[in-house]
């Protein structure tokens, strides 16, 4: 993930970069985590801002010697950028875990108050919150927690529009921050560690008849496509 730069690199502080600094790397790390092209483009729709703003906040984290780039070519996170990316994402998902947790916020309404508060918390806050959580590995979407030194555990698994008809799976992670969507989810019952089967499924991208602990829905294709399950 990470491309070096050819000069040395050294830890930039993170008192020295705004939020939109670490939305911006944090995007590119999310896309590229994803599988998905980095480039101004994608970063733009990512973040609903404008090509022109995306391609000059590039160029800042370029100079910042946080992300590297070649016009028209994809961009990276240097070692250093990908450093502030995780802690940042630690402390979003580690924030959506606790406002769901503790204090009882519907999981399709915690991420955008982890959006606000991702850049404010301090490590002692951050460190305290994980402790009370009992140090997760996952938050409530089911989306990696970034440990403290910032590794990531990988998560196996297929999409449910990949799965097999008959099989019973358990689902791992729901791939949207969507609120509309979430909730439409939540209705279904479709929750990490839930059981779902895939009874039927419609031709040319069409809906999926699923089980859901024993009850019955149909799903849309594009949805079913970024739920992630394991067989059992």
């Amino acid at each position: 993930m990470t491309k070096e730069d050819s000069l040395p690199e050294q830890n930039i502080s993170r008192d020295l970069l705004s939020s939109a600094h670490e939305d911006y790397l944090k995007a590119i790390y999310a896309l590229d985590a994803r599988g998905q092209n980095v480039n101004n483009s994608a970063l733009a729709r990512h973040l609903d801002v404008s090509p022109a703003s995306a391609t000059n906040m590039v160029k800042k984290l370029a100079d910042l010697n946080l992300v590297t780039h070649t016009p028209y070519q994809d961009i990276a996170l240097t070692s250093s950028g990908e450093q502030v990316a995780l802690e940042v994402l630690r402390h979003h998902r580690l924030l959506e875990l606790y406002l769901h947790q503790a204090l009882n916020i519907p999981w399709d309404k915690v991420h955008a108050e982890a959006e606000k508060l991702e850049h404010v918390i301090s490590e002692l806050l951050e460190d305290a919150i994980a402790a009370a959580l009992g140090h997760p590995s996952v938050d409530p979407h089911g989306d990696p927690i970034p440990t403290k030194d910032g590794r990531v555990e990988e998560i196996e698994g297929v999409l449910l529009h990949e799965a097999q008809v008959g099989e019973r799976y358990k689902l791992v992670r729901v791939l949207l921050q969507d609120q509309d969507r979430l909730s439409y989810l939540g209705t279904l019952g479709l929750y990490p560690e839930v059981l779902v089967t895939v009874l039927e499924r419609a031709p040319f991208e069409g809906p999926l008849l699923i089980d859901v602990d024993g009850n019955h829905h149909a799903l849309a294709h594009d949805m079913a496509a970024s739920l992630q399950v394991v067989s059992l």
